[in-house]
């Protein structure tokens, strides 16, 4: 019997180093996985990339990088005098753009302040916070407030409030009573909050201690686990900190394999919390040979390795695997299934300017269910490379939007081997096939209002009949920069043994929400329904939370809203 080719390809890679250049494929048909191009022009290369509550996507890039291919909207660009720059005191350029996948459209959006490698994260009311830069965006706060397609909305940048410290290459992550933490940032060893607390910028002295002669501890990995301290990693160490207290509560183990964080551009995510949501396992993937940022090397070989750590556990160690393919600037994307995929980056180098070659152009996912050894699939590959300053996420249908690669100091979109790259593409992975279409859910109704803890139920219908159980699965939309999904989590809901039929193929289903904000934290989040692997098309829910209750969360509410993805 002859072997797939798809396992062929893995088994190969799996035996191989590597870091082995070049190694040989079958033909893009045999591996799973389709692309598609989505925009040829998005005029920006997105640095930074959210998907809002409404399937739009807001994409930003720098403000000092040149001009784009996108002009702001007429009698917008006498507004923008950038600060410290005399040789240019008017920008007419979109540095900022709104994407909606339903329709393919952009339109320009007006960022006033340098967004240079700053931070972000969606706050409960839907709103995304932007935080830090470089320049006069050092210390700013931006707000964007999404719109359905009738309004138009833009950016705000806020007066009369700033960060403590500038942030520049720093992590949010939102907390379980909606506020966000801010962690880091280029000599910067400390934490704030926002909304801005009295105290202002802690110190946080594990940044300094986890730093080495070329950093590597910038855009530091944070994770919120579900007793609500945090998971933070940041070069190759970790520990777990209550931010309440502001208190390092134990060291991690440190992982072996060399740096990780910026500017040696692994990843991170955090898996499907479920059950009763007392495990969090973590994973950090992949990375740079300690001082290739040093000595600028382009060519140096990218690390392949994986550790896994049951963070929650009381003596936790780190679980060792390889990838098929060794890899930089890769993101890590939470799918709906609880899979992982790891797409984008390249095989050499570092991240930073000029400093990477060999695109990763096959993307790989993770199953973290399976056996040790037998986790990784390499998928079909793309065409277009994805390094440095470039970003993957999630949308509502279950597609992964790419954007972004630029590793140029400024826009250069003729350069011969990587032009700053203006593409907007679609990864569909094998759940969305043709051969799996009769077995897509579709979530046709539920209830308006669930409380944290409350049982709802869902009106699923599907092409063939129900075989076992449903899943029925919350992921969030994160901020996406620099290799990692900043607040990125899943939670796979508690659902009922059995589904009631309500009709021709249609079924009620009985689920649990999450027990609180630790597990789920306040905000938009894209629920689906998964049956035999494949994923629904996502329906919104909003959690709220009274921001004047504390403990227990009993104000916390779903609502829930229908969102229609693009085909």
């Amino acid at each position: 019997m002859a072997m797939d080719p798809r396992l062929l390809l893995a088994l190969v890679l799996l035996l191989s180093p590597s870091t082995m250049l070049p190694f040989v494929v079958p033909a893009r048909a045999d591996l799973p996985g389709t692309w598609e191009l989505l925009v040829p022009d998005a005029g920006i290369a997105s640095m930074h990339t959210a998907v809002t509550h409404y399937g739009t996507v807001v994409l930003l890039d720098r403000t000092n990088n040149g001009p784009t291919r996108k002009m702001l909207l007429r009698r917008q660009c006498s507004l923008l005098r950038r600060q410290n720059d005399t040789a240019k005191p008017h920008d007419c350029y979109a540095h900022s753009v709104l994407f909606s996948p339903q329709t393919d459209q952009i339109r320009p959006l007006k960022i006033l302040t340098d967004t240079w490698c700053s931070s972000g994260q969606f706050l409960p009311d839907g709103t995304l916070l932007q935080t830090g830069g470089d320049r006069d965006g050092w210390r700013k706060i931006r707000k964007f407030f999404p719109c359905d397609s009738s309004q138009y909305c833009d950016w705000e940048e806020l007066d009369g409030v700033a960060l403590a410290r500038g942030r520049w290459y720093a992590t949010n992550q939102i907390l379980p009573d909606g506020s966000v933490i801010i962690v880091g940032g280029k000599a910067e060893t400390s934490i704030e909050f926002y909304p801005p607390r009295p105290n202002g910028a802690v110190p946080f002295p594990f940044l300094s201690q986890a730093a080495d002669r070329q950093g590597d501890n910038l855009y530091p990995y944070v994770h919120l686990l579900p007793d609500s301290h945090l998971f933070i990693f940041a070069n190759s160490r970790s520990i777990l900190y209550d931010h309440a207290r502001n208190m390092a509560l134990r060291d991690y183990p440190p992982l072996d394999g060399g740096p990780r964080n910026y500017p040696s551009a692994g990843s991170s995510a955090m898996l499907a919390l479920e059950g009763d949501f007392s495990k969090a396992v973590i994973v950090v993937c992949g990375g740079a040979e300690y001082g290739a940022y040093i000595r600028m090397e382009t060519e140096s070989p990218a690390h392949g390795s994986c550790g896994r750590i049951v963070a929650t556990d009381p003596d936790p160690v780190w679980e060792m695997e390889e990838m098929p393919i060794g890899r930089i600037m890769g993101d890590m994307v939470m799918l709906p299934t609880g899979d992982v995929l790891i797409i984008n980056g390249a095989r050499s180098g570092t991240q930073g300017f000029e400093l990477a070659s060999n695109p990763c152009l096959f993307p790989v996912l993770y199953r973290p269910d399976q056996p040790l050894g037998l986790r990784f699939m390499v998928l079909n590959p793309g065409t277009v490379p994805r390094m440095y300053h470039s970003t993957a996420n999630l949308l509502p249908d279950g597609r992964v939007l790419l954007a972004g690669s630029n590793p140029h100091y400024l826009n250069n979109f003729r350069a011969a081997e990587f032009p700053t790259e203006l593409r907007i593409e679609a990864f569909s992975p094998e759940y969305l096939s043709p051969d799996r279409a009769n077995i897509r859910p579709i979530i046709q109704g539920g209830p308006d209002r669930v409380r944290y803890g409350e049982e709802f139920e869902l009106d699923i219908a599907l092409p063939l009949p129900l075989v076992g159980m449903m899943e029925v699965n919350l992921g969030n939309a994160p901020f996406a920069t620099h290799s990692f999904s900043q607040g990125q989590r899943l939670v796979k809901l508690n659902v009922g043994a059995t589904a009631a039929p309500i009709g021709d193929r249609s079924y009620r289903i009985s689920c649990t929400a999450p027990p609180n904000g630790a597990v789920a934290p306040p905000g938009y989040y894209m629920m689906f329904a998964v049956n035999l692997g494949v994923p629904s098309v996502a329906r919104l829910l909003q959690k709220y939370i009274d921001l004047n209750m504390v403990a227990g969360c009993t104000a916390c509410v779903l609502k829930m809203n229908n969102i229609v993805a693009g085909a």
